[in-house]
């Protein structure tokens, strides 16, 4: 029998400030009441940033998000943009991976420390909705892992766009629930 680990992707100062302030205060405390839980069920909390060197010599000129990254010099390493935001921030024991790619196995080594830790199921929750939640939950898939998607843990900057996702996309690869739901069966486990 394998383990489950919450993940919480992109969750990142410079990222959460490109939400709507009020859904971003929301979807944070949310997240951090759902890596109490987690926590306490004795789940690896692990966080995936995505950050890059002086340069961005990872990013490569044909990707237009990773361009836009590069020619704003944005999320390089040290910078306070990468910086979990402090209302979810990691606690001792949890586990940090960065990222050089959109989704949260790219060009990290998440996939090592979750098959060190001997997790077969993911629950997942980040920022956006449309970009590391999707990429990780397709390819996460592929890898075989059971997956969850808290949909309120997620943001996206087109509402429509999140919906359409978490509706009708994920679950065709993933159980789609709130963290609310979440909680109380880990709590009952």
């Amino acid at each position: 029998m394998g383990k489950t680990a919450l993940l919480l992707m992109d969750m990142q100062v410079g990222i959460i400030g490109m939400c709507d302030p009020a859904k971003a205060k929301e979807c944070l405390e949310r997240a951090a009441a759902a890596a109490n839980a987690a926590r306490a069920a004795k789940y690896p909390v692990i966080y995936v940033t995505v950050e890059f060197r002086p340069g961005h010599p990872e990013l490569g000129p044909h990707n237009l998000s990773a361009a836009r990254a590069k020619e704003a010099n944005a999320f390089v390493e040290g910078d306070a943009s990468v910086a979990v935001h402090p209302v979810v921030a990691p606690q001792e024991g949890d586990i940090k991976v960065v990222k050089r790619r959109v989704s949260a196995f790219g060009g990290s080594d998440l996939d090592a420390v979750l098959r060190g830790l001997e997790v077969d199921s993911l629950v997942l929750g980040g920022v956006a909705t449309s970009g590391v939640v999707l990429s990780t939950v397709r390819q996460a898939a592929d890898m075989d892992f059971k997956l969850t998607v808290l949909e309120d843990l997620c943001l996206d900057r087109d509402e429509e766009v999140h919906r359409v996702l978490v509706q009708k996309v994920f679950p065709k690869q993933t159980t789609v629930k709130s963290s609310t739901e979440w909680i109380q069966e880990v709590v009952k486990a």
